[in-house]
Parts: structure tokens; C-alpha cells; sequence
């Protein structure tokens, strides 16, 4: 084949492209620090480079935003919980002082505003919030677990318990009939102590048995209704049944009152609306605590009794029904919410879990809900202590003003009287007293068991965020390893290029000066 000086000059141009191209392309890869610029380029490393940076994507996801948002949450939760166990331990120191029996009235006072300070404490402990959101309220971040205001929002409420929520209490009558008027120890002045007929013998104590509703100051318009399930129906909807019915309604300021009522009759029930309590007779009582689960059946709790009820006035700090209970709210526009329908269907209903992904398929549980640390009885729990320590010291005015009565009185019959009224208000205080310190003793237990849950629910947390440590370690190495594996598949050997780029311009150069040398010379040269 002839080689003319045409082929040898189109062969030049094309090497000195060539290395034009090889040389643009080593300066684009250190300029860029890439060894692509685009998938046609190499293929391989594209199509691996595509898989890392979705590795690498994910776990900064992961790492850098959900795990930090997580631990901020369990922060919170924490600082609450921790917050919620040393109120509760000084709700359990406040109720060791009332149990000893030679507290001095001053003590008692002192005791009682801080057990309602400490209430309120807690309720309001219940209501902090991460980023606007309240971190107890399940799904339903956007509400309080407490009101906020004072609100008329009208609630239907169904309790599920069992029979372990029927405790006793000592009830103290200090009441007589005198000329046909029924009279109370309580009510004596200095006028009228000769009218008060209440004797010693009057002074009388027995044990009544109740149910402590969530709240008090409830609707008397709606009487309350309280059903035992029996199990389910062919078409799987839970069946219940009637355990009283009706349910009597007495108010706290009616004489007799409801515990005197029920212990005289055996076979009722009476709802006082201002304690919210349901004080059972005794035949009731013993009917209830005969209710349990049937082993034989999975889908239903036969031990559990169902007790629905009214309220629509609400106080700041009261707790907002939504959070623990089946219910149905109505404002006074008639719109409806019903909130935990699934309650009342027989299965264990799921708790309002928020979790957050932490990793590929890997979640974590991060909240707390409100029924697990900040429950109702604690509240009630104080209530009932506030109500024993306003009984001894409405007592102990009564003993007291008798007391300073015999002092000034003169008259023989009438000291005689005054006398035996003391001797029935001293009866009346020592059972009062004897009762405080028993439900205070009482109050330590029942303190002690919220402290217990709250610190459980405050070990769940410390376990999630011992969990979610070690996933952010892991993460944190994960991401470490996709960053390296990405480098080293995409960017360049700088050294390399460079000693690569310096041949290419060494090429280019000789290239050029051979090609230069070559078009001088043509077939005249040859002839």
C-alpha cells in the first residue's frame, strides 16, 4: 500500500486530537476531582456511584436528621418523667407526715397546700411540649394533656375498670334527729348548742365501699349507668349487662348522705356527683368482686365494668378525657368527636405509638403516652386527702369552740350539755383523725404504685434512648464506610491524573512537532 503525505498528515491530525481529547479529559477529571462526568464515561463506576450516594443519602437521613430529632423527643420525655418521680416522692413525704397521728392543725394546713401544689405541679409537668408538639399525647400532638383554660365542652366518658378499683372508706355519721330536724355536729355555735341533740351514742363509724371515679363535679343531668361485660355475640360485638339499675343519684350536701344510704341499703348504688364516687351497698359490692376474666375466652374481659357518665365543666389543669378513655365530646355548637371507639370493642387496642425510622426497616418507639405516668388517680388521690384533712379540722373548730364555751359557761345544766356535745365532737375527731391517718397510710401505697409506673415508663424511655445510641453509632460508622466507598469509586488519584496529565501534554507537544516536521516535507522532495 502507498502511504502518500496525505494519510501521514490526516494520521497526525488524528493522533494530535487524540491526545487533545485525552489531555481535555484529564483536566476535566482534576478540575472536577471525578473520574466521570457522565455515565457514558464509565459505565461501572456510574452505575455504582448511583447505589453509594443512595447509601450515603439514606443514612445522612437517618444520622443527621431523624436520630437527633428522636433523641431530642426522648430528651424531653425524659426530663419530664424525671421531673414527674420527685413530685410523687414528695407527694410520698407530704402523706408520711399525715400519717402521724400527733400532727398540730398548723402541720395539717401546711401538708394540704402542698399536696395541692404538687398536684397541680404534675398536671402541668403532663403538658410539655418538643417543638410545639405535646410529647404525652399520643397522635394527638396538637393537644394538651391538661386544659389549658377553663372550658364547658361537654364530655360522655365510659371507665373501663375491674373490681380492683372498689376500695373501702370509714364513713363517720355525726348527725341525729332532734325534734324531728335532722341535725349535724358541725353546725354548733354559740347560740345553738342546746338545740344540738348529737349524743356520743350518735357518733357512729362503718366502712362503705365505692368506685373513685377520674373526676369529680360531674352532671347530675345524666345518671350514670354502670354495665359488666358478659362476652360476645354471634356477630362478634361485645354484650353486656346491667349491674344496678337504676343508679341513685345524692348529692354531697344532702342529709342522709349516700355512704349512710348505702349502708342501710345493701342492694344499691349511689352516685354523689360533686366527689364523683360510686358508693356501692353491700350485697352490690359483694355481687361485683365475684366478676373475673373467664380463661376460656380470649376476645373478651368479663371482669371488666364499664361505668359511662357526664361532664362539662372543666377547670384549668383538669385532665383531658380524649387521652385515657372512650368518650364522646359535644361543644355547644352540637358538633361531635368520638374519640377511642376501638376501646369498647373487646380487643386490646393499640397505644398511640409514635415511631421514628432509624434505620433501613428499623424503627423506634419514642414517646410516652399520658396513661402510662400522669394518671387521674393521682389527682383523685389528693382530693381524697384534702377531704380527710378538711374533716379533721372542721372537727377540731367544733371541739375546739366547745372547748372555750365549758370555759365561760356558769350554768350548771348548761355546762352538763356543753360537756356531752364535747364528749360526742371528741368521738367524732378521734375517728376523723383515726381515719386521716389510715388514709394517709393509704396514699403512701397508692402514691407508691404511681411512682413505680412512672418509673417504669421512665426505664422504657432510658432503654429507647440506649438503643437509639448504639443505632447512631452504627449509623455513624455506616456512614463513614458509604463516604470512603464513594471517594474511592468516584474521585480521583490526584497523583495520578497529574503524572498522567503531564504525559498527555508530553504527547500533545511531541505530537505537534512531529506533525510540524512531517508537512514540511512532500513528493518533490523524493524525486
Amino acid at each position: 500500500m502507498r502511504i502518500t503525505n496525505k494519510i501521514m498528515q490526516n494520521n497526525n491530525l488524528t493522533n494530535i486530537n487524540n491526545n487533545k481529547i485525552m489531555q481535555d479529559k484529564l483536566s476535566t477529571m482534576m478540575s472536577t476531582g471525578k473520574k466521570i462526568n457522565r455515565p457514558s464515561d464509565d459505565p461501572v463506576i456510574a452505575i455504582r456511584a448511583l447505589r453509594l450516594r443512595s447509601n450515603v443519602t439514606e443514612v445522612t437521613q437517618y444520622f443527621g436528621k431523624n436520630i437527633p430529632d428522636a433523641e431530642s423527643w426522648l430528651d424531653v420525655t425524659e426530663g419530664a418523667l424525671k421531673n414527674n418521680a420527685q413530685i410523687i416522692t414528695n407527694m410520698i413525704g407530704q402523706c408520711t407526715k399525715g400519717a402521724n397521728g400527733d400532727l398540730t392543725s398548723k402541720d395539717r394546713e401546711i401538708i394540704l397546700e402542698q399536696l395541692k401544689a404538687l398536684r397541680d405541679e404534675i398536671y402541668s409537668t403532663a403538658n410539655v411540649d418538643y417543638a410545639g408538639r405535646f410529647v404525652f399525647a399520643g397522635y394527638r400532638t396538637d393537644t394538651s394533656i391538661g386544659f389549658l383554660a377553663a372550658d364547658d365542652t361537654q364530655y360522655t366518658i365510659t371507665e373501663q375498670l375491674d373490681n380492683s378499683a372498689i376500695d373501702s372508706m370509714t364513713f363517720i355519721k355525726t348527725t341525729a334527729v332532734a325534734n324531728g330536724n335532722v341535725v349535724d355536729i358541725n353546725d354548733i355555735n354559740q347560740t345553738n348548742y342546746a338545740d344540738i341533740e348529737v349524743m356520743e351514742a350518735d357518733v357512729t363509724k362503718v366502712e362503705v365501699h365505692r368506685i373513685r371515679l377520674a373526676y369529680n363535679n360531674l352532671n347530675d343531668g345524666m345518671v350514670p349507668t354502670i354495665t359488666r361485660v358478659t362476652g360476645k355475640d354471634a356477630a362478634g360485638n361485645i354484650t353486656t349487662e346491667d349491674v344496678v339499675n337504676p343508679v341513685n343519684v345524692c348529692h354531697s350536701y344532702e342529709v342522709p348522705t349516700a355512704y349512710e344510704l348505702a349502708s342501710q341499703n345493701p342492694d344499691e348504688v349511689y352516685f354523689i356527683p360533686e366527689t364523683g364516687e360510686m358508693v356501692l351497698g353491700e350485697n352490690v359490692y359483694s355481687k361485683m368482686m365475684t366478676y373475673k376474666d373467664a380463661a376460656n375466652t380470649a376476645t373478651a374481659n368479663e371482669g371488666e365494668i364499664r361505668i359511662t357518665y357526664q361532664k362539662n365543666e372543666w377547670q384549668k389543669g383538669d385532665l383531658r378525657p380524649e387521652h385515657y378513655y372512650a368518650c364522646t365530646a359535644e361543644d355547644k355548637d352540637g358538633n361531635v368527636i368520638d374519640y377511642n371507639e376501638e376501646y369498647l370493642k373487646g380487643t386490646d387496642a393499640e397505644k398511640q405509638v409514635i415511631e421514628y425510622d432509624v434505620g433501613f426497616n428499623q424503627t423506634i418507639r419514642i414517646n410516652t403516652t399520658a396513661d402510662e405516668c400522669f394518671e387521674p388517680g393521682v389527682g383523685r388521690e389528693v382530693d381524697d386527702l384534702i377531704n380527710v384533712l378538711g374533716e379533721v379540722q372542721g372537727l377540731e373548730e367544733v371541739a375546739g369552740k366547745l372547748t372555750s364555751m365549758l370555759e365561760n359557761e356558769t350554768d350548771d345544766a348548761k355546762r352538763t350539755t356543753l360537756q356531752l356535745r364535747l364528749k360526742a365532737a371528741n368521738k367524732a375527731l378521734s375517728y376523723a383523725k383515726d381515719k386521716m391517718q389510715r388514709m394517709f397510710e393509704g396514699g403512701i401505697t397508692a402514691m407508691q404504685g404511681y411512682l413505680d409506673a412512672n418509673n417504669l415508663a421512665l426505664t422504657n424511655c432510658g432503654t429507647r434512648s440506649s438503643k437509639l445510641e448504639l443505632i447512631e453509632n452504627r449509623k455513624r460508622d455506616q456512614k463513614t464506610t458509604f463516604e470512603t466507598l464513594q471517594s474511592e469509586n468516584e474521585d480521583i488519584d490526584i497523583t495520578d491524573v497529574i503524572i498522567h496529565m503531564k504525559s498527555a501534554e508530553l504527547t500533545y507537544s511531541a505530537a505537534l512537532m512531529a506533525t510540524g516536521k512531517v508537512a514540511q516535507t512532500n513528493l518533490l522532495n523524493f524525486i
